[in-house]
């Protein structure tokens, strides 16, 4: 059966994020992610995940001002040593949540940036992050974003991001596949994935159009966990997605599924 995490940047946003981690167990998950822990001691991180029996499934490499627009930055050549800098400030965060695989976010190509700049930046940034991660045997995941909701952002399809982890010859360099921002992009899900599961490390959801729960959408979300099962992928499974009422309310989706 599938392995559920509550995004915490997205659901049970009605209440406090530090108690979102209670209302994550108490809903029967077992691991949790969320964009970014930096604005939290760490320390305080991990008692909430220790108190509660959660796993730190997930968490993104800092990715510039996401309050002023920012998406990530590891494709902007004018930003490396900030990026470099995100690396020791995520690995020290990662480690003390036993967490094993971060996310980078490519960002949007800069104005007066090439795409060929940034696609040598990005790989070379990568490159240095999941060599740094490697020492710790974390993984370094890597996810294209739709163009629709972040017009702009470098990586935007799953071919792309299969050449870059290629190209970059990293052994822990590996694909977050995003089901709703890949049913935008490029459709052709089960096959995408069935595919190249041996490079997905992890796999997040929310249904089109939206972004809220499964069965709110165009997405048969059944054929795609019970084909997972078949296909034998054995990781986590993300849920970012927007509820549309509360989240205890919207989780009906999740009855029969051992999370």
């Amino acid at each position: 059966m599938p392995k559920f995490a509550a995004n915490l940047t997205m659901l049970f946003s009605e209440i406090d994020f530090l108690d979102r981690f209670e209302a994550a167990a108490r809903c029967g998950f077992t691991g949790v992610e969320y964009l970014f822990p930096y604005g939290y001691e760490k320390e305080r991180l991990a008692e909430a995940l220790e108190t509660n029996n959660l796993n730190q499934v997930l968490h993104n490499l800092p990715a510039g001002d996401w309050a002023g627009g920012d998406r990530g930055i590891a494709c902007d050549p004018n930003r490396t040593g900030e990026f470099q800098d995100g690396v020791g400030k995520a690995l020290d965060y990662a480690q003390a949540l036993k967490c094993t695989q971060l996310n980078c976010l490519a960002g949007k190509v800069p104005p007066n940036v090439t795409l060929d700049q940034a696609h040598r930046t990005f790989v070379e940034n990568v490159t240095f992050a999941s060599r740094a991660l490697a020492a710790y045997s974390i993984d370094l995941l890597i996810e294209a974003v739709n163009t629709w909701d972040v017009p702009g952002f470098f990586l935007n399809q799953t071919a792309q991001a299969l050449s870059i982890i290629d190209e970059s010859g990293s052994r822990n360099l590996r694909l977050q596949y995003d089901i709703y921002h890949m049913q935008i992009m490029e459709g052709n899900l089960a096959t995408t994935m069935a595919k190249n599961l041996s490079k997905i490390a992890h796999i997040q959801l929310a249904d089109v159009p939206g972004r809220n729960e499964p069965g709110t959408g165009e997405i048969n979300y059944p054929f795609l966990f019970g084909f997972l099962d078949r296909a034998g992928y054995t990781g986590w499974i993300g849920c970012e997605y927007k509820p549309l009422s509360t989240t205890e309310q919207g989780l009906s989706w999740l009855n029969g599924y051992n999370h």
